[in-house]
């Protein structure tokens, strides 16, 4: 390659560098928009993606999108930051040019172009995957790009340390004229260039290094960078993880109603058989039925005879909720087991609860874990969160003071669904005994509002009573603050409706609005209690 060739693909190389940085700045400005924007429900994310998105075209020079963006917020005012949408999908294409880059390159070359082209596509499947609703697949794709990155931030670590260490052997066996007689296997375990007697060496890169000892050097080494490595991981992970861990806000919808069943009307249809007049003198035998005999077609008809909600208000809502507040369907995480079993019927189900109710709700399900449930604050925080699982529920004494902080000062609700095993509800029961340790469980009547409002439950539907046939409930001051059901009632969400009959999955399903509506209907007359006590 001659030297203007080399310039000139130097120069290029620059300039694809400088673009691709500026787009990925962009890039990170939208995915922690978006993150913000599952978290916080307020005005002031809007106010947020419009700076961001000035932001972005100004600094990426992609043009004016500004009217774009406000004539779709205007159009579709349910739609989410198109925007980003746009961003996410137009990262692809600095990804794509590299890759066809790095097949001209060398193999160390080709090797970093390729890690670092994995987070745009890791990031990019996992919002596609929850903007599609596909939240078993996003779990999937969050947790194998977390996976990857460990493993290709282990071989460059790996890489990088093993290539420091042997610069300093090759450095010390120069100064002693003893290279030529070194064997390139000779270093796999211990150091070969001698050190001078009574020196003592800090350097972790250096293998020479005194809290390597004087044996197998090279493997305990290896062995420290390993376990440094795995604890930087973990530290950078958790950071994140409190980094991201704002200030967030849960509002209810605003409204009014009543706490009260749905009224089932029945209607009376009366069919009168078709009169068949026949000639007396015919052949046919025929015993016409007397003409006072009626068929009466009983049809239930189930409506609304007052709205559903609670306290005054226009529209179906609560009065301690806002215009913007919607009803959020959240699922626990914790560590275990199996928290996101059967997680896309939560969307089944938060569905089912605005048909029913005719709420305004989220556009989908959300998931959190124990101890973000503290960014929340008192007041704002969400009514009921939901948790299942089959195997253990493993949360440390912080997660355990967060769970009791949330169903007491916080007043909220956890609503627990037996997944598949009596293990699991042996778990919940133990974590519930250090949640609330002076609180028993007790069994829940099926006259208990919660199981006649809206909706009368007449027996408790489960798919399968893996923890029994009875729900139970821990009770404080009155309310329900913990609700345990012993039978996959989630399994009846699914759209398959686990094969149970129409009865049964049509019960679960009022049996979840019920307890949605509780908990949302207990939260709003706490809401009116401090404000008068205020």
């Amino acid at each position: 390659m001659s030297e203007a060739e080399t310039v000139s693909r130097s120069l290029r190389l620059r300039q694809a560098i400088v673009v691709t940085s500026i787009i990925g700045a962009g890039w990170l400005i939208l995915w922690f928009d978006w993150i913000a924007h599952l978290s916080v429900a307020s005005d002031i994310h809007l106010q947020l993606s419009r700076v961001l998105l000035w932001i972005q075209i100004e600094f990426v020079g992609v043009g004016n999108w500004t009217w774009y963006d406000e004539w779709l917020w205007f159009k579709w005012p349910t739609y989410q930051n198109p925007v980003e949408v746009i961003g996410f999908c137009l990262s692809l294409f600095p990804v794509a040019w590299w890759l066809q880059q790095a097949r001209k390159e060398s193999p160390l070359v080709r090797y970093a172009i390729y890690s670092f082209c994995i987070f745009p596509i890791w990031h990019l499947l996992t919002f596609a995957f929850y903007e599609m609703g596909w939240m078993t697949l996003k779990a999937m794709a969050a947790r194998a790009g977390l996976c990857i990155t460990f493993v290709m931030g282990l071989g460059w670590t790996t890489f990088w340390v093993e290539r420091k260490s042997r610069a300093l052997q090759v450095a010390r066996l120069e100064i002693s004229g003893a290279l030529a007689n070194v064997g390139p296997l000779q270093s796999m375990h211990a150091s070969v260039a001698g050190v001078e007697i009574g020196s003592r060496i800090w350097n972790p890169f250096d293998m020479d290094a005194w809290f390597y000892g004087r044996q197998r050097q090279k493997l305990r080494q290896s062995l420290s960078v390993l376990f440094g490595y795995l604890i930087a991981f973990i530290l950078i992970v958790l950071l994140l993880l409190q980094a991201s861990g704002c200030q967030e806000l849960y509002e209810m919808p605003a409204g009014g109603g009543e706490q009260k069943q749905l009224q089932q009307v029945v209607k009376v249809q009366k069919v009168i058989k078709k009169k068949f007049i026949i000639n007396p003198l015919s052949s046919v035998i025929f015993n016409p039925p007397p003409l006072e005999e009626i068929k009466l077609q009983l049809l239930e008809i189930t409506k609304h005879a007052y709205q559903v909600g609670y306290g005054k208000g226009a529209g179906a809502g609560f009065s301690g909720g806002t215009n913007r507040g919607k009803v959020r369907f959240i699922r626990l995480e914790y560590s275990g087991g199996d928290w996101d079993q059967g997680i896309d019927a939560d969307l089944n189900m938060l569905i089912q609860y605005n048909l029913r109710t005719q709420h305004k709700i989220a556009e989908r399900p959300e998931t959190r874990k124990v101890a973000q449930l503290k960014n929340f604050p008192v007041g704002k925080s969400p009514p009921v969160v939901y948790m299942t699982g089959q195997k253990n529920i493993s949360l440390g004494k912080s997660e355990t003071d967060v769970l009791r902080g949330f169903l007491i000062e916080k007043h909220g609700m956890l609503f627990a669904d037996n997944g598949g095993s009596a293990h699991w509800g042996n778990q919940f029961k133990a974590l519930m005994g250090r949640v609330l340790p002076n609180v028993p469980y007790i069994r829940v009547p099926l006259d208990h509002p919660i199981h006649r409002v809206p909706y009368p439950i007449p027996f408790l539907p489960y798919v399968a009573p893996h923890g029994g046939t009875d729900a139970l409930a821990w009770v404080v001051d009155g309310r329900i603050a913990a609700y345990y059901h012993p039978g996959d009632i989630g399994d009846a969400w699914a759209d398959d409706h686990a094969g149970v009959p129409t009865p049964i999955w049509e019960a679960c399903y009022q049996l979840g609005t019920n307890v949605i509506f509780y908990a949302h209907a207990e939260y709003n007359k706490w809401l009116d209690s401090r404000k008068k006590s205020d």
